[in-house]
């Protein structure tokens, strides 16, 4: 098994430049009653929306039996939209009936719309479907390879009283106990699943508590509302593995079962896959989107319940063929015209013609808002393609001062000095840009890059600049690896890159900077892994779109010098995701086996 968004993978090739990201989709029963479940999926709805700062929806009305569907579409925001449609399920008003509401809201490049139903059949359970997906503006803007889990699938199961046949839905995983066994084991086999079950065991030489909260909790961050998840205490394992002997599971693995599960048959084990622990410990992130990769694709794959399946597609009707309930009863005073000796009710109708007219103006926005995006997009791609270029005559020109320069010329490249400083103004009275000297103007200067972002510590790099001569060769090798960073960004955002940086600069384009391959490394060694303090070490500031513990490992790394010191710049490639590379350290070499 590989994971198909992992930073740290060496060789890894970027999935699907282009199209839609995997989306989300949640389908569970709940106990609550229907009104009950629609009104709870309202009250958290408008929550959400009000901490988004949009305003929050009106109250609906509930819908008659049998009334035919109704629907309304509300503007909450810039560029937000909320659709609601109620009514009966397709089969007639006996068939049952349905609540659905649907957001859409904003996205870097496109749009998010996440789709919420109920439905309820005549004597069957209440159904809940959660949908997430995004939908891209421009055809050349890399979309994330999944749609995360909403907000509001963490919110809502606990609340839900969820289940999945007889089985209840999780948020998060939950300890298996010895006398719990047996009870786990009826899940796994019971016919009625049909979300996958993952079981987590713990190695014998780590303690419960640690092993659930450090490892299996972020490793099942992406599994609520797509899979439950399961956790064997040392008591349950055994029991577990004595009744599965085909689909035993212990040594830290974890191992997902799909639904229909055979444990007398020892073929059906292999239908099962199991992540080893070396797997998990090696790349949590990336072990944690694979672990969620077939729960995810399952979601999307499986057919709708009979009851879901009846709900009809949701359509916004003209304004003529809405309902009553968009007219509104106004009360004329007592002696204001004929009949007034009572007060006479009078149904004003919606001109038909205007609301037309309003909703063609509302899609006509969209459309131009949707434009104005891609075309701001393509000036972004236009301005850096400009800069690549300037910066690609700027280097002949520089090459060709080398080449013809005088011996104190090229002595000067790697002291500082008053040369330095002078041959840096000329250049930039001249409007050149020229290679930074220190790592204080290198900082200073790091804005240059649109799609770079420096988390870290400034101290650290500052540092470097107290060595003096050595320290602005090292300052001018960090600022080729952030204009070769810049270059693959650009591309990969695009979906153009070929693969990770290590492979884009063994196969740099022409035009674009090269940055020796020998100094680009994918990751660390196992060793300097598998070590708690130095693996800290290279847990580095990102924002929380990019991981919520706002901490991420960065074991990828440019080699900006030699030597005892061997200073480092150390990376995150998020391209596929935010669209962006995080920088959170530049400074000495980090502990390992040869700093130690």
């Amino acid at each position: 098994m590989t994971s198909d968004r992992s930073p740290s993978s060496a060789g890894a090739v970027l999935p699907g430049a282009r199209g839609p990201a995997t989306p989300y989709r949640m389908t569970v029963t709940t106990a609550l009653p229907h009104a009950d479940a629609v009104a709870l999926a309202d009250e958290q709805l408008a929550s959400w929306l009000k901490q988004e700062g949009c305003e929050e929806p009106p109250p609906t009305s509930d819908a008659a039996a049998g009334a035919p569907p109704a629907a309304e579409r509300l503007r909450l925001g810039e560029r937000v939209l909320l659709d609601r449609d109620h009514g009966p399920l397709r089969g007639g008003p006996g068939a049952g009936r349905y609540d659905r509401r649907r957001l859409r809201t904003p996205a870097p490049h496109g749009t998010r719309q996440l789709t919420l139903t109920v439905a309820t059949g005549a004597g069957g359970p209440t159904w809940f479907r959660l949908e997430a997906e995004t939908h891209s503006t421009g055809s050349g803007v890399r979309t994330p390879c999944r749609v995360p889990v909403p907000e509001l699938a963490r919110t809502l199961l606990p609340l839900l009283d969820a289940a999945d046949g007889p089985a209840a839905v999780h948020s998060a995983p939950r300890v298996i106990t010895a006398d719990e066994v047996d009870d786990l084991i009826d899940e796994l086999c019971d016919p009625e699943r049909r979300l996958p079950t993952v079981v987590a065991s713990v190695p014998v030489n780590l303690p419960l508590d640690h092993w659930v909260q450090e490892v299996v909790r972020p490793l099942c961050r992406q599994l609520p509302g797509l899979a439950n998840a399961y956790v064997l205490d040392p008591g349950a394992r055994t029991g577990f593995n004595v009744a599965l002997e085909y689909h035993t599971v212990y040594g830290g693995a974890v191992r997902t079962y799909l639904p229909e599960v055979d444990p007398a048959s020892r073929q059906d084990g292999v239908r099962h896959p199991v992540l080893a622990r070396g797997r998990i410990e090696q790349d949590l992130r990336g072990a944690a989107g694979l672990l969620a990769r077939e729960p995810r694709r399952l979601a999307a794959d499986r057919p709708l319940p009979p009851t879901l399946a009846a709900v009809p597609v949701l359509r916004v009707p003209p304004p003529q063929l809405r309902p009553a309930a968009e007219r509104t009863t106004v009360a004329v005073p007592a002696g204001t015209g004929a009949g007034a000796s009572t007060a006479a009710a009078v149904d004003r109708a919606v001109d038909p013609v205007a609301e037309l007219a309003a909703l063609a103006r509302e899609e006509q926005q969209d459309r131009a808002e949707q434009q104005a995006r891609a075309d701001e997009l393509e000036r972004v791609r236009h301005t850096l393609r400009l800069e690549r270029r300037d910066r690609g005559q700027t280097r002949e020109a520089h090459e060709v001062r080398l080449r013809t320069g005088t011996r104190g010329v090229l002595a000067g490249r790697h002291c500082s000095g008053p040369g330095a400083v002078g041959r840096r103004g000329a250049a930039q009275s001249a409007g050149r840009p020229v290679k930074p000297e220190t790592f204080t103007e290198l900082l200073s200067r790091i804005g240059e890059f649109p799609l770079l972002t420096f988390t870290g510590d400034q101290k650290s790099a500052l540092a470097l600049d107290g060595l003096q001569c050595v320290g602005a060769g090292w300052a001018r090798l960090a600022w080729d690896g952030l204009t070769a960073l810049q270059e693959y960004a650009e591309a990969a955002v695009r979906g153009a890159a070929g693969g990770d940086f290590k492979q884009w600069c063994e196969h740099t384009p022409d035009g674009c900077h090269r940055f020796p391959p020998r100094k680009a490394v994918r990751g660390e060694s196992r060793t300097v892994f598998s070590h708690t303090k130095w693996k800290r070490e290279r847990m580095l500031p990102v924002p929380e779109c990019v991981d919520a513990s706002r901490r991420a490992f960065m074991g990828a790394h440019l080699r900006i010098g030699g030597g005892r010191t061997a200073p480092r710049l150390h990376y995150l490639d998020d391209c596929s995701g935010s669209g962006r590379i995080y920088v959170g350290y530049i400074g000495l070499h980090l502990t390992n086996t040869r700093t130690n």
